[in-house]
């Protein structure tokens, strides 16, 4: 007899995804200095509950906390909450499709909403007369996108169920 790694997913606890939101705000808020290649670990996890719990976590979350990263970053208020909002509806309008991939094709669909998020970004600060800082600039899109299996191990942690059922376990 062949033993299947499947789960049962039990549904997503409300607060946990509350907390796992605002942990990914604690964490972009870190002074992490010039460095290019830290991911936007918002945004990661915004994508991550907008695929998968589309009607819990939506734009409105999204616009929310971009406008708390504009006033943390002292940015043009709004380039944040464009940003995330693009984000999240790119993320909903995938939300059927995404989950059927494993974790490579999954980073493949991703990776262009983190690249989006980012170009409406430098779309806005260069349209205030921001320097193009780079190619490199790009870098935490792809370090997000390399964090996306990660994320699936971590935030979907609390909400695997073994198929196997044992009266031992509270699961």
């Amino acid at each position: 007899m062949q033993i299947q790694s499947e789960y049962l997913l039990l549904p997503a606890n409300r607060a946990f995804i509350t907390f796992t939101i605002a942990g990914a705000f604690i964490l972009n808020v870190m002074p992490w200095g010039r460095v290019t290649y830290v991911p936007d670990f918002l945004a990661l996890v915004l994508v991550f509950w907008n695929v998968h719990q589309p009607r819990k976590v939506g734009i409105g979350i999204a616009f929310l906390f971009g406008l708390l990263m504009d006033v943390h970053d002292a940015a043009l208020l709004g380039e944040h909450a464009l940003a995330y909002s693009l984000l999240s509806y790119g993320a909903i309008s995938l939300h059927r499709r995404v989950p059927w991939f494993k974790a490579p094709g999954q980073m493949l669909h991703v990776l262009p909403l983190f690249l989006l998020a980012q170009t409406s970004i430098l779309l806005v600060r260069m349209a205030v007369g921001a320097p193009f800082p780079g190619w490199g600039y790009f870098q935490s899109s792809l370090t997000s996108t390399l964090l996306w299996p990660v994320a699936d191990l971590l935030l979907f942690a609390p909400q695997r169920r073994s198929i196997e059922r044992d009266d031992n376990r509270p699961l």
